[in-house]
């Protein structure tokens, strides 16, 4: 059995394309769990396995890398860095207890590096910060390490020192031991003399920072007597799990320069599940904290549901306290139903071992439970809990989802669900105005990924298209107007005579039917029919074939026959008034008008408000936010919104983000209208 203080369970998080796989591959390679060292770009690497993955060179969803080392159990956790996949990175730093963030020494901090460690902080982990590609042309530490300090803070401190960069680098010091460390060696030699004085400062700089961490040893540093090395390490360990140290590394993965260190580094002084803050759950509405203790009642949080053509369902889990064995039931706490959980295994990549029992504080999977998903409790059915589930981001891209054809209809509706099964960030929703099956997530790019998957791994054959505007349409004056339905075709024939009155109502009033008829002009017995036919009328206006809204009709006369007169013939009639009636009345368009609220660095603001301004939209006011950030507040067109997820990013380099609800609908401007109703008659035309 491993027990909690053998394991470190570390979430790998960074910009997209800051050698997070890469790490994560040499430090798995350097701990001899796999034989051979792959590359992002060959598309070989043991986190990338996902056909998706390997197409586009880059992380879309988490994996996990698990290893022993030294007798102690690894977890990587693999996340993706582009901000479209920010779900996955949530999902993996539920299951963690240290976020270890890759800065590229050549970019220094971007917005990826401070979603990162915004995620880290909302979760108070600690932290470790790896410079990556240190071998790259252009790197710089010093220009990295100014960077990381400026913008995450002065907690953030050297550990190691690299020995040369770019080309020239060969090594990495380690500035407690004093020791320098070539290549991909473990094995430490002494210092080159022209980085004495660099080791003298940074280690003085370090200890400062381990000292801050325990009173004690506070009180020592400042009377001047030097602290013992055991008390260092003892500091060290202490302060990194306090988040009072987080320490900078330096690293060139794909050279293993550095790798041997932070294995080391990972072993010795990063918090396990026995040293960090108990995991909060709740119990008949109680707070209650789930300490890593393999005797106790077993607890553990699904955090990714995949669904692999090969094994069927692929469930993911942490378990924060118990011990969870192979086929002994669980009770699933939000379900309220009993799981059997077989074929434990621990994770490397797409590789599964299977064990006997997992552990607390050890990550693993199981298949083919029946029910679970992702956030969901497995525990004990004497002793219920469910564990607290991160908060994740709203969608703010859609897009309507079509299959191609028969076969795929059929197929659509149980592939989306599994879908949205993996990816808890995908909403699906059918439009009743327009009647599209609308697919959302946290970009284009999100949307792009799981029309893919849906084409590649579920074989269903979608067509991605821009979802249409739900116009509607109005009136805004009075009229009146009547329709004789009369049609003699041999035996009984068809009569009906209706007279209608429309009147506007105010936005957001809908629909009312009014029947005025004295003197049995229309027998009560055909009134229905009437309001049904302006009711189905209703659903295709006159101006652009958008449903009509806000309108009051009034039905005030007409005339019937005692043979040829029938619901059918009424019915007609009232839908053939109704929109004579309407196109008297100056019809509008409507368009919906959302409300939104965007976040982005004050440096930005201008810019957004120039480009708000060009989508006819209405700022209603500015409110301070973090640091550095304002919230603009304001109201547009939703026909102007469809893609300024992606256009917002490009306006504030990625750093701005935003939230949109319905508001109402308000009227179309003219010049806007005529294109509207162009591409409405042209739509019309393609389908006749």
């Amino acid at each position: 059995m491993v027990v909690p203080a053998q394991i470190r369970n570390l979430v790998l998080m960074a910009h997209g394309g800051a050698g997070k796989t890469s790490l994560a591959e040499s430090l798995a390679f350097a701990a001899g769990a796999i034989d051979r060292q792959g590359r992002v770009e060959d598309g070989n690497t043991v986190a990338d396995f996902d056909p998706d993955e390997q197409k586009r060179g880059m992380s879309v969803k988490l994996a996990i890398v698990s290893f022993e080392h030294k007798h102690t159990q690894i977890n990587l956790i693999d996340t993706p860095g582009y901000a479209d996949f920010v779900g996955e990175v949530i999902a993996g730093a539920s299951a963690a207890d240290v976020a270890l963030i890759t800065v590229d020494a050549t970019s220094g901090v971007q917005v990826g590096t401070e979603t990162a460690w915004r995620i880290a902080e909302q979760r108070a982990m600690p932290r470790l910060l790896a410079v990556s590609r240190m071998d790259r042309e252009n790197s710089s530490w010093a220009s990295a390490v100014s960077a990381i300090r400026a913008t995450l803070g002065p907690q953030c401190t050297p550990l190691q020192l690299p020995i040369g960069e770019a080309q020239n680098l060969t090594g990495v010091i380690d500035v407690l031991r004093g020791e320098a460390y070539m290549g991909d060696t473990d094995k430490g030699t002494a210092v080159p003399d022209e980085h004495a004085e660099a080791l003298a400062a940074a280690r003085e700089a370090l200890i400062e920072r381990i000292a801050e961490a325990d009173d004690d040893l506070t009180l020592k540093y400042l009377e001047g007597e030097p602290l013992t090395d055991a008390e260092i390490n003892s500091g060290l360990k202490t302060a990194i799990a306090a988040g009072t140290l987080v320490p900078i590394l330096a690293s060139a993965a794909t050279s293993n320069i550095g790798t041997q260190s932070l294995l080391r580094l990972i072993h010795e002084h990063v918090p396990s599940p026995a040293d960090i803050t108990p995991a909060m759950g709740e119990r008949d509405g109680t707070p209650v904290e789930l300490a890593s203790d393999p005797s106790a009642s077993p607890a553990a949080l699904i955090f990714k549901t995949n669904a692999d053509e090969f094994v069927g369902r692929l469930t993911y889990f942490r378990v924060f306290a118990g011990t969870i064995k192979a086929d002994a039931p669980l009770w699933n706490a939000q379900q309220g139903e009993s799981e059997r959980p077989s074929n434990l295994a621990r994770v490397l990549g797409k590789d599964r071992h299977s064990v006997a029992e997992l552990t607390a504080g050890e990550i693993g999977s199981v298949t083919k439970l029946g029910l679970s998903g992702t956030f969901e409790t497995l525990c004990d059915k004497a002793v219920p809990v469910q564990l607290a589930v991160p908060a994740l981001p709203a969608p703010v891209f859609s897009a309507a989802i079509e299959p191609k054809s028969k076969a795929d209809v059929d197929k659509l509706g149980p592939s989306l669900q599994r879908l949205t099964e993996e990816d808890l960030t995908l909403r699906i929703e059918r439009d009743a105005d327009t009647g599209q099956t609308i697919l959302s997530g946290l970009g284009e790019s999100h949307v792009e990924l799981a029309a893919d998957k849906l084409r590649g791994k579920f074989k269903v054959d979608v067509v991605v298209k821009d979802r249409r505007i739900p116009y509607r349409e109005t009136i805004t004056s009075q009229a009146e107007a009547e329709y004789l339905h009369k049609k003699q075709t041999g035996g009984h024939g068809q009569y009906a005579r209706v007279a209608l009155r429309v009147e506007p109502l105010g936005r957001g009033e809908g629909f009312a039917f009014d029947n005025k008829i004295v003197g049995g002009a229309v027998p009560r017995n055909y009134i229905p029919a009437v309001e049904k036919g302006v009711t189905e009328a209703l659903t295709t206006g006159v101006v652009a074939r958008y449903p009509l809204t806000d309108l009051k009709v009034t039905l005030y006369d007409g005339k019937h026959h005692d043979v040829d007169s029938s619901d059918m013939a009424f019915k007609l009639a009232g839908s053939q008034a109704l929109k004579e009636a309407s196109q008297k009345a100056r019809p509008i368009l409507l368009e919906p008008i959302l409300g939104i609220r965007i976040a982005v660095p004050d440096t930005a603001t201008g810019d957004v408000m120039s480009d708000l301004n060009s989508r006819r939209a209405r700022v209603l006011g500015m409110e301070p936010a973090s640091e550095g950030h304002t919230t603009i507040v304001a109201e547009g067109p939703m026909a102007e919104f469809r893609r300024y997820a992606t256009e917002l990013r490009s306006i504030t380099g990625g750093r701005g983000t935003f939230s949109s609800t319905f508001e109402r609908y308000d009227p179309v401007p003219d010049h806007v209208s005529k294109k509207v109703v162009d591409a409405a008659e042209e739509e019309s035309a393609n389908l006749h």
